[in-house]
């Protein structure tokens, strides 16, 4: 089984704890792209088999996010799970409709983001969440991330919170652009809830439920057809790579290109889905050369 798994991550557990269940059903190489904080929930891609291969092309995809950003509220990790730094009354008239949209407008296009202290990524060989449990000093510099789209979908006056769908770039960080936000706004705040809805073209209509991978590792009667209703969603490499142009060629070549001879091909540079008389893998053009990348 090769291919890629939607999978809908719930809250309190970490995407590696998903890989080793979906790796326990199917008995074959697993792994997964844009890796969900146990806090976030939603859309998680976990590549089955040869579908690991394929990693390279599906991390820099955008995202899609609805986040619960609450108000009056600061801590250090950003989000619900940190240390309460400060608590300030929240003024009722920067939670109306027209004043949020404006600061939300303010906030989208391309710009530079610091990342926050509590996260992986590596400074001088050491991660910063590793840095700030020690209460040492770093510096971090900001990234360009591009904000395509902030829109307001609710407002709780009682609770303080606002609900947005956001679109973004590879490398946003939510909990960063909710602490902007909230500053905008002429407050502080925290990241509340995330819930991903989208990453590059998968989506979370296309995904499965934990419970389902949990009920085939449990004993239960009606096991393989749970197992063979799981396989069906897999999505196989042929169809996450559909935008691609396709490249036939003969028996011939075929053996030349599964043992890495260059094909003389021209056609223009790129990755390309490859058949001889059914899909083969995946090659790449350069210069007029065609040579093998993934093989299923």
């Amino acid at each position: 089984m090769d291919g890629i798994l939607v999978v809908n991550k719930p809250k309190g557990i970490t995407s590696f704890d998903v890989v080793y269940k979906v790796r326990k059903v199917f008995n074959e190489k697993v792994g997964h792209t844009g890796t969900l904080d146990p806090l976030a929930h939603g859309v998680l891609q976990i590549l089955i088999g040869k579908a690991t291969k394929c990693s390279k092309y599906l991390i820099n995809h955008d995202k899609e996010y609805v986040v619960i950003l609450k108000l009056g509220i600061k801590t250090d990790t950003l989000d619900e799970e940190g240390k309460i730094l400060k608590e300030e009354k929240v003024d009722k008239k920067i939670l109306e409709k027209e004043y949020i949209e404006k600061i939300l407008n303010k906030n989208t296009g391309i710009q530079m983001q610091t990342p926050p202290i509590y996260s992986a990524i590596k400074v001088n060989g050491k991660k910063l969440y590793e840095y700030a449990r020690k209460g040492e000093e770093v510096e971090i510099k900001p990234r360009p991330i591009n904000i395509y789209e902030l829109k307001l979908l609710e407002i709780n006056k009682n609770e303080n919170t606002i609900k947005l769908n956001v679109k973004c770039s590879k490398g946003t960080y939510i909990r960063s652009l909710c602490e902007k936000i909230a500053e905008d706004l002429g407050t502080i705040g925290y990241m509340h809830d995330l819930l991903r809805t989208k990453a590059g073209s998968f989506s979370i209509n296309q995904s499965v439920n934990i419970e389902e991978i949990e009920e085939i590792l449990e004993s239960s009667s009606n096991k393989e057809k749970v197992l063979e209703n799981l396989k069906s969603k897999v999505i196989t490499i042929e169809d996450i790579f559909c935008n691609l142009n396709n490249i036939n060629i003969n028996e011939i070549e075929l053996s030349k290109f599964l043992n890495g001879v260059s094909l003389k091909k021209n056609e223009d540079d790129g990755l390309y889905k490859i058949y001889c008389n059914k899909f083969i893998g995946l090659g790449i053009i350069k210069d007029s050369k065609l040579k093998r990348d993934i093989i299923i």
